[in-house]
């Protein structure tokens, strides 16, 4: 983690993973020691990091960025383990590597193509999205409107799925894929 938070740092990255959501996306990789493990928005890597720090020995975590600078600087933290792949483009590039035991979907995908996104997961496999509000009542609300957003995440019919205060005030969605019974 200290290096990729050094390389934000460096760069004025300013959109890393908090440590509290760091420390959910440890444990959910370490809950698939021989998963799939992906991210997309790896941004300096810290996220990418996180995960790793929970990464079994059998597992695979591939990420993916559009900016060139990021991809380079978070691909050299990965360089000596070949179970991380550092890809650089468009979210779609993880398609090649579903299903996954694990999304991180930190970057492309959540707002722009919800559906996709679910359908990338295998059975039983675990979406994590960070940079929430908390919302206290239900339906959940942001800025005073229903956020539709969460709310199809919270309500669709392929996963079982709650929302997880990280700190006082943001919230991550956490989900798990249904089997395809």
């Amino acid at each position: 983690m200290a290096a990729a938070e050094r390389i934000a740092a460096e760069l004025g990255f300013d959109k890393s993973c908090l440590p509290e959501v760091g420390r959910l996306l440890s444990a959910a990789a370490a809950s698939k020691p021989r998963g799939t493990i992906a991210e997309s928005g790896t941004g300096a890597g810290v996220g990418a990091a996180w995960l790793h720090s929970g990464l079994g020995d059998g597992a695979r975590l591939v990420t993916v960025e559009r900016d060139a600078e990021l991809v380079r600087r978070a691909a050299g933290i990965f360089a000596d383990d070949d179970r991380v792949s550092v890809l650089q483009g468009d979210w779609r590039l993880l398609e090649r590597y579903a299903p996954f035991d694990v999304f991180f979907c930190d970057g492309g995908g959540k707002r722009d193509d919800a559906e996709r996104v679910v359908s990338l997961l295998a059975p039983g496999g675990l979406l994590v999205m960070d940079d929430f509000t908390p919302s206290a009542g239900w339906p959940p609300r942001f800025e005073g409107d229903v956020d539709e957003l969460r709310l199809f995440y919270l309500t669709h019919p392929a996963l079982v799925a709650t929302e997880v205060l990280t700190t006082p005030v943001s919230s991550a969605v956490v989900a798990t894929r249904r089997s395809r019974d």
